[in-house]
């Protein structure tokens, strides 16, 4: 058997809200993520279901507790301390964004030998190294999940933004809401932080449907991405900040993501930072309206992109559950 996801999930006595919270973490990580942080203190998981939640964490499909068989999956992608400090942990060392050096908020020095760097590198896993067989498999998984435990609202994480849009493109009648943290992207093209002076560069179209790798529902109908007609902005929307891909007008709409309620949250130091505004821009364009936040703007600051470990985790939690409770019925 390949392709099974593993689920972790707490009921509480006392549930206060409606919809269940599917936890899905990103890239070379497992639920490890959700469920405490590397100093001790309580996760995203546990602090949800404090305040009333049922809470889903997975392990998506050939990660941690879903299993890895390596014959079907193929080769993977190993973690590196230098990858995971300058991404991760000490933005601010490096500075290969612009926003880099605002960093603060991970709990230690962030690097190799500090005792919450290694307990932190300690949970990295390999990752399947074909991103379009991961989506495809968690999107599977997921899509049963739902058809398991009913009508949800989504918790993704970087990587599994796509799995989260997918998701929702798979079952738009059980997906009601989706609160995505930093989630994959700019739309199209990876952008390569390499520092100043120019710190932006083009990597390999990663996601041609725009939010995805696989296929999803356009109206207009699209068969393959190249008809997605795609222009590029002339100049960025602020300083710091990379130009994005989108669709000629008139765009193509997205019409499962239509009716569903849709957070993206990015922090201020993450590498997420220059980019995420494209997403949103992306999905707003094609017929999806979400609330786009940047935590500083809400008095949030330092947070780089594994904000659900860092020192201020519960205040970007309590966060979620304001939005959630203020947007998804």
């Amino acid at each position: 058997m390949i392709g099974q996801m593993f689920v972790q999930y707490q009921i509480p006595k006392n549930r206060t809200r409606p919809y269940p919270v599917v936890m899905i973490h990103g890239g070379g990580q497992t639920a490890s993520n959700f469920l405490t942080t590397p100093d001790g203190r309580r996760g995203w998981a546990d602090d949800f279901v404090a305040n009333g939640y049922a809470v889903y964490v997975v392990d998506q499909s050939g990660r941690g507790r879903s299993g890895f068989f390596g014959d079907s999956y193929g080769k993977t992608r190993k973690p590196s301390v230098e990858n995971v400090e300058q991404r991760f942990t000490a933005p601010e060392r490096k500075q290969l964004w612009p926003q880099a050096s605002l960093h603060t908020q991970w709990p230690g020095t962030g690097t190799q030998g500090d005792a919450e760097f290694d307990a932190f590198y300690a949970s990295q896993v390999e990752t399947i190294g074909d991103e379009a067989l991961i989506e495809q498999m968690n999107r599977d998984a997921g899509a049963k999940l739902l058809d398991r435990i009913g009508p949800a609202v989504l918790l993704t994480h970087s990587q599994a933004g796509v799995i989260g849009w997918s998701m929702a493109d798979e079952r738009p009648h059980l997906v009601k809401g989706i609160l995505a943290v930093e989630p994959s992207g700019p739309p199209i093209r990876e952008t390569v932080a390499k520092g100043a002076p120019d710190y932006f560069g083009d990597g390999v179209v990663a996601r041609p449907w725009g939010v995805t790798r696989g296929k999803i529902l356009f109206d207009p109908p699209a068969q393959t991405p190249d008809e997605l007609k795609l222009v590029r902005q002339e100049q960025p929307d602020g300083p710091g900040l990379v130009r994005c891909f989108l669709q000629a007008e008139p765009a193509r709409q997205i019409p499962h993501l239509r009716r569903i309620p849709i957070l993206i949250l990015v922090s201020e130091a993450s590498y997420h930072a220059p980019y995420d505004h494209c997403t949103a821009r992306f999905l707003d364009q094609a017929g999806v309206k979400n609330s786009f936040v940047r935590l500083a703007d809400h008095g949030i600051r330092g947070n780089g992109h594994m904000m659900m470990l860092e020192k201020n985790n519960l205040e970007i939690a309590a966060f979620l559950r304001r939005w959630e409770q203020a947007n998804v019925q």
